[in-house]
């Protein structure tokens, strides 16, 4: 459910094995986003990492807002514009205003999202807004084994992979060390969907030799245990064997935006990149 989609830190409890018992004591990404976002759903550990990461970089607040927005035209563009009905969002976070089912839903009204995270809390709500939405679910599922997630039953029942589909890794790359195998990982799920498929990816990126890059990754390693800024030329590499859509590769504000984009220059802006591929 997108909590930004991005859920911005997203924690090893949001990339590994379901937790059994629900420890407020340990923070989550997702709740940590939930911080960012001004939520109510999130404990004193998770404010913790939360001003600790604010003290390194107050733009990340700006930076959630910017990764809404273009998850918001990326799922519109693709549904209304590419005709896609079904979207796997990987590592969604906590439900906030305007998910990815209703954005997509508001394009065509059958269109099916299968939600994949792993806080208790996220599968708890998510099954409560969900509750009368026969075509989105939630998945507890560890996106470092990507099989899982593909062969759960309920992403079978809602998701056929014969056809295309829209895979959303958004800001839950960056939280996958390089001897985890993200590429592995994104490799593995485009062999998995159809031609016609499209990849919407988003990562932190570091901002050539900047002291906020290095010390905010520092900060997430220490805290939350994992965290992985990438260069452009890394994050491009997530795109081989796709064919990007314009403006290709870009600082999040920069994707389509529905209004000019006034600063294009500030760490708010440029510390986040993503784009969109098509599978050929």
């Amino acid at each position: 459910m997108s909590s930004d989609s991005m859920a911005w830190a997203r924690g090893r409890e949001g990339v590994l094995g379901p937790s059994a018992d629900l420890d407020t004591g340990v923070p989550t990404a997702a709740r940590v986003y939930d911080v960012m976002l001004n939520g109510k759903d999130n404990y004193a550990a998770d404010r913790e990492i939360a001003q600790a990461s604010l003290a390194v970089m107050p733009e990340l607040k700006e930076i959630a807002i910017h990764n809404r927005e273009m998850l918001h035209r990326v799922v519109r563009h693709v549904a209304a514009e590419e005709g896609i009905t079904q979207f796997l969002d990987l590592g969604s976070g906590l439900p906030t205003a305007r998910n990815t089912h209703e954005v997509a839903q508001e394009a065509n009204a059958q269109a099916r999202v299968v939600y994949v995270d792993i806080d208790p809390i996220v599968l708890a709500h998510g099954r409560a807004i969900l509750a009368n939405d026969a075509n989105a679910r939630v998945v507890t599922a560890d996106i470092r084994q990507p099989r899982s997630v593909l062969d759960h039953p309920d992403t079978r029942e809602l998701i056929d992979f014969d056809q295309p589909v829209c895979v959303m890794l958004c800001g839950i790359l960056h939280h996958l060390l390089d001897e985890e195998d993200p590429q592995g990982i994104v490799d593995f799920l485009r062999e998995a969907v159809a031609p016609g498929s499209f990849f919407f990816i988003t990562n932190f990126t570091r901002l050539g030799d900047a002291p906020e890059s290095v010390e905010l990754e520092r900060v997430l390693l220490s805290q939350l245990g994992t965290g992985r800024v990438r260069t452009p030329a890394e994050l491009a590499q997530f795109f081989t064997g796709l064919e990007l859509l314009t403006p290709g590769i870009v600082p999040l504000p920069l994707w389509r935006p529905d209004a000019p984009v006034t600063d294009a220059t500030s760490i708010a802006a440029r510390f986040m990149t993503g784009g969109v591929a098509r599978k050929p």
